[in-house]
């Protein structure tokens, strides 16, 4: 909270798992946690730790129930603030897989529906948990089933970047350095937060916390990736990522504003 309110963002983006076993109690925090934020406009989605996991009537009747209740009712939400449109998908997949995560055709299509509506220079940005991207280390993760498929279909709505969680660990690159796709010079970036509360993170995040800010201008996105310093005893930015905008190069105007954590 220290470190969120001097930096004024727009918004703020939760990439799933606010809880460790969706229990009520751990939801009532969470809610009370972004309750303590004020009028923040906020895009949150589940994660696969936001459902029942040995409950098992729960996970496949009502795998949602206490997240809608508690958090939020809209499992694919879609934002507005400044020049930034953001459409928040539920990737959790409690019937099918708690690990891996699926993003379905409707959901491409919400998105198509969504992005068509707005106009053309907005930052147009797609938050889901589970990772599209492979892991980046030598840590083994697999990617969600047809990653791609949606990957291609971002591509052609013209979505710059991708939010995401899962992995414990960040990641911030493009979609290029994986999947080429069919068109090479409209890669997405991609940005994997850590683990900005918890002590899981992984591989060279163990026991770190990370959050990203992301600030969209005119020309280029930037992305700040803030490290947990324990003896700053507080977040400092450790290393920052600049990207043109789609259709543009580094050498013209300055990032703008608009900014917000994810």
């Amino acid at each position: 909270m220290e470190t969120i309110q001097p930096l004024t963002p727009d918004a703020l983006v939760v990439s799933g798992d606010l809880t460790q076993r969706a229990k009520r109690y751990q939801f009532k925090e969470a809610r009370q946690f972004f309750d303590r934020l004020g009028n923040l406009p906020m895009l949150v989605v589940p994660g696969n730790h936001d459902v029942p996991l040995w409950r098992i009537f729960e996970r496949l009747f009502k795998p949602h129930a206490l997240y809608c209740e508690i958090i939020t009712p809209d499992l694919n939400p879609v934002l507005r603030v400044g020049n930034v449109v953001l459409v928040g998908l539920d990737s959790t997949a409690p019937r099918r897989s708690i690990s891996n995560g699926r993003i379905y055709l409707q959901q491409l299509r919400h998105c198509e529906k969504t992005f068509a509506a707005v106009p053309q220079d907005m930052t147009r940005i797609v938050v889901a948990h589970h990772h599209f991207a492979p892991g980046h280390d030598r840590i083994f993760d697999s990617t969600m089933p047809r990653a791609r498929r949606a990957i291609a279909c971002f591509v052609e709505q013209k979505v710059e970047m991708i939010l995401g969680g899962h992995l414990h660990r960040s990641y911030i690159g493009s979609s290029l350095d994986f999947f080429p796709g069919h068109h090479r010079d409209r890669g997405i970036i991609i940005v994997q937060c850590g683990t900005t509360t918890s002590s899981r993170g992984t591989g060279r995040e163990r026991d770190e916390n990370t959050f990203n800010l992301i600030e969209a201008g005119s020309q280029t996105i930037t992305v700040t990736h803030y490290l947990y310093l324990e003896k700053e005893g507080k977040f400092v930015p450790f290393s920052k990522h600049i990207f043109p905008r789609l259709g543009q190069t580094f050498d013209a105007g300055n990032p703008g504003s608009g900014s917000f954590p994810p």
